[in-house]
């Protein structure tokens, strides 16, 4: 569905068994401009909640430790979880329990604790860590460092994944991890202090990007790939109404897991092409490559409909990535390989298709930027 807005997806979904056993995140990526050199970086602010049926005083974290596994600990907790990428990237972590987190949990959403606060048009807040800290709390899965944060929120274009998140699924937690990308192309308006420099963030340079993710466990493989800073290799001009966003892995319905599936969207000025695999009629097919080198991931998406082609490959330097790092509901870290990068590039190749695939015409190849990429797939600790 093109375009469609709907912001009941993105109200708090941890009620009746996922309180007992889920998890609900926010999440924002941008690329803001250092105020003093205006050299762009990539940022994110998530706010990722889990288990408030479980809540106590304190947050509580197991992050794979065998002693709270074996006596059932479950972890509960608000994480505020922000980040920055590029050959110097990080991420830093701060903990709340969920009873001192105020949450309105319907539409619109609101979630606020200590300083820091989201909905859908405005967040703030900081998280310091120090280098101490941060030694002395290895269950923090924190790097050090400081970070604060202010801007406003406009979401422009929405990736509505159609009835897999409606509301009778929703209700019966049909799938194991659903997706709403609200915002996948978003305008922030702020600045982030990122250890003491200043970076503002401006509607036109932001290459905003705005989802939540939400269910019982993670998927995997785990894939990832948006950006809305594209230029048209045909024309030369960059594509102001424009946004691509796939994503998906291996998705489990009523814990059965079907073969790998993705789903994608690409906005292109104005006209909407969706790659949707619960959408049958429109005979939509995908399939995907993600692959490691020594320096570098890559990504290999081809997807089709009876109408449409989208021949989409990135790569993002490793140097300018994180590992990731989130616990699933029940205490364990299965995903330690999970690549995640706002540095990414590369092309899409956007065809029209007619008398079902057996003619296609070349609509626009199109070089994108800043791209948002994830790529992990369950493996042991190293």
């Amino acid at each position: 569905m093109a375009n469609i807005h709907d912001i009941t997806r993105d109200q708090w979904m941890l009620r009746g068994p996922l309180a007992r056993k889920g998890y609900d995140w926010w999440w924002h990526s941008m690329t803001a401009e250092n105020a003093e050199t205006g050299e762009l970086k990539p940022f994110y602010v998530e706010f990722f909640t889990c288990n408030p049926a479980w809540a106590q005083d304190e947050p509580v974290i197991v992050w794979n430790d065998p002693e709270k596994q074996k006596a059932g600990v479950l972890p509960s907790y608000l994480m505020v979880n922000v980040g920055f990428w590029g050959e110097e990237h990080g991420q830093l972590h701060r903990f709340f329990s969920l009873k001192d987190v105020n949450i309105h949990a319907n539409a619109p959403y609101s979630i606020t604790a200590g300083d820091c606060r989201c909905s859908e048009v405005h967040t703030e807040g900081s998280v310091t860590v120090t280098p101490e800290e941060a030694a002395a709390h290895p269950e923090w899965m924190s790097d050090a460092g400081s970070m604060s944060w202010k801007f406003d929120i406009r979401k422009e274009i929405a990736f509505h994944v159609g009835y897999g998140a409606s509301k009778f699924f929703r209700a019966i937690n049909a799938f194991e991890m659903f997706w709403h990308a609200e915002g996948m192309k978003s305008a922030f308006t702020g600045e982030i202090i990122l250890n003491g420099v200043k970076y503002i963030l401006r509607p036109e340079t932001c290459n905003g990007y705005s989802d939540k993710n939400w269910g019982g466990d993670f998927t995997s493989p785990w894939v990832w790939l948006s950006s809305n800073n594209l230029k048209s290799m045909i024309t030369g001009k960059k594509l102001e109404n424009s946004v691509f966003n796939i994503g998906g892995g291996r998705p489990k319905v009523f814990f059965y897991a079907l073969n790998r599936k993705l789903l994608g969207e690409f906005y292109y000025e104005g006209k909407d092409y969706e790659f949707n695999f619960s959408k049958f009629w429109t005979l939509s097919r995908t399939k995907f490559d993600c692959w490691e080198t020594d320096d570098e991931i890559h990504w290999h998406v081809l997807q089709t409909t009876r109408n449409a082609k989208l021949d989409t490959q990135i790569r993002c330097y490793k140097k300018d990535m994180l590992n990731i790092k989130y616990e699933a509901p029940t205490g364990y870290k299965k995903h330690n390989r999970l690549w995640n990068g706002g540095n990414g590039t590369g092309t899409l190749k956007l065809y029209e298709r007619s008398l079902f695939g057996r003619k296609e015409k070349l609509i626009d190849e199109v070089y994108a930027e800043g791209i948002g990429c994830e790529y992990g797939e369950y493996c042991d600790p190293e």
